[in-house]
């Protein structure tokens, strides 16, 4: 999921890198919008050919044909099929027939809103928008603050924009050996703690995996370098230090908050492993929301109080939001039980009707 989620990230260094090129070519800023139509137009073509169905409720595990209206989709799944070292089986068949088919999943719309009010799942959420937010503030700020301190032009605007795309890239990578390496340490503590009550104890009890902490324990130390590197963003432009500094700063600030998200992310679709889709809708939906009105006066008010309070007000407002991880921490191994408790009456008062 890391090397997955690096190539959504490489847009973000290289975008800026081209638009930057466009805009100040002899064609302006209008030649970047007239790039977009023909790539965009380009691109929804070669999907609408080349991109096989993978939803298992429609081609199962690739081995059912895919409909009419996709017919070119199949050739390039077969062609992985054939060349790929994993093992396709085919579904088994019963009495000389194929298996029924399982029905299709019920599309649920409001799910990403209900996860969003979710008590086990709103802290956390709410805690990312902010600091999504405030990434956000700091790279659309990006731009006007080195042209107008450091006289750039937007080509070579464009081209401060890569650190923060390739601190996206670092995080995205890092992140989830981290996360393995706690979980597997925390894993492998249980099984030693197990075995060791089973040695004294004839029935000994199974203990509960301690998810926030296998999940959760980077949370303060992301959180922290954001918070350092915001700061030291605003400051550092303030007083004109040299342009390397602030460039810096914002690798720092891709890296973690894109570290964070990928907590985030990973602890959602654990708590909700049959909602996964849904869960990382919910947090989308907050941190892009937050993140739009975030970016609408982040030049207001550096226009009010100057660049360095202005972050510095962005830094003290995403350490206030730390204490949500912490209410998260705390309480949402308690949270979680009281849910699971609920949906487990639920099915059953179901099953009697």
């Amino acid at each position: 999921m890391g090397a997955f989620q690096t190539g959504l990230l490489v847009p973000v260094a290289i975008a800026p890198v081209i638009g930057g090129a466009l805009a100040g070519s002899s064609w302006g800023w209008k030649s970047v919008f007239w790039f977009l139509a023909i790539y965009c137009g380009a691109f929804l073509t070669i999907l609408l050919i080349l991109l096989p169905e993978t939803l298992r409720s429609m081609v199962g595990n690739g081995s059912k044909p895919t409909s009419e209206l996709n017919i070119f989709a199949k050739y390039p799944l077969n062609i992985y099929q054939r060349t790929t070292k994993i093992p396709w089986q085919q579904p088994a068949r019963v009495d000389g027939q194929a298996p029924a088919s399982k029905p299709k999943a019920r599309i649920d719309l409001l799910s990403p809103l209900r996860i969003l009010l979710t008590k086990h799942a709103a802290p956390l959420i709410l805690f990312f928008a902010i600091y999504y937010t405030v990434w956000q503030m700091s790279i659309t700020a990006l731009s006007a603050l080195f042209t107008e301190t450091y006289g750039l032009s937007e080509t070579k605007v464009g081209l401060t924009f890569i650190a923060n795309g390739f601190g996206s890239m670092v995080g995205t990578l890092t992140t989830g050996k981290l996360l393995d390496a706690d979980y597997a340490r925390i894993k492998s503590s249980l099984t030693a703690s197990s075995t060791s009550d089973s040695e004294n104890s004839e029935a000994p009890e199974e203990p509960s995996f301690p998810l926030e902490k296998a999940r959760l324990r980077l949370m303060p130390i992301f959180a922290l370098l954001n918070v350092a590197s915001i700061i030291v963003f605003g400051w550092t432009i303030r007083y004109k230090v040299h342009i390397a500094v602030p460039i810096i700063t914002t690798f720092i600030t891709g890296w973690t908050a894109v570290g964070t998200q990928g907590l985030i992310t990973t602890y959602l679709v654990d708590i909700f492993p049959s909602k996964s889709a849904a869960a990382t809708a919910s947090m989308n939906l907050a941190r892009c929301l937050c993140g739009a009105g975030g970016v609408s006066f982040v030049m207001p008010m550096i226009n009010k109080i100057g660049v360095g309070w202005a972050f510095t007000v962005c830094a003290g407002v995403e350490l206030v939001a730390l204490v949500l991880p912490g209410l998260q921490y705390k309480f949402a191994p308690r949270w979680r039980a009281e849910a699971e408790t609920k949906m487990m009456g639920k099915v059953e008062g179901e099953e009697k009707k």
